[in-house]
């Protein structure tokens, strides 16, 4: 594992199973991912950023669950899915979404399908 890995979940080192889940998922599912660690979050770019993992505030912190990962991606239209928690549009046919994920089994084939989704999206552009 990466030490600059280790170092973003130094506070939350309980969720980094959820992101080596996900990373696991991703690198196995999708070619060509680039995996850039920054202070704040975790991305995962090809030509553009399709992904990326964080601690972002999506919900009141007494409606979090006691370990978490935010799971955001880029998509060109709003997905109605209850599991997502935040969907803004920046700019004109960009959707930004924020999902929580909190157990392992949340890392499942809709999620894949919107994160190859979201992919194939930064790709084009």
């Amino acid at each position: 594992m990466h030490q600059d890995i280790l170092f973003f979940f130094e506070k939350h080192m309980d969720a980094l199973p959820l992101y080596e889940k996900l990373e696991e998922q991703i690198l196995d599912t999708l070619e060509n991912v680039q995996i850039k660690i920054q202070k704040t979050q975790i991305s995962f770019c090809n030509r553009h950023m399709f992904a990326c993992v964080s601690f972002a505030r999506v919900r009141k912190k007494k409606d979090c669950p006691p370990v978490y990962l935010v799971v955001t991606f880029g998509l060109d239209h709003p997905v109605d899915s209850p599991r997502i928690d935040v969907a803004t549009e920046p700019y004109p046919n960009r959707w930004t979404h924020h999902l929580l994920v909190a157990q392992p089994e949340e890392i499942d084939a809709e999620l894949m399908a919107w994160i190859r989704e979201a992919a194939t999206f930064a790709d084009r552009k």
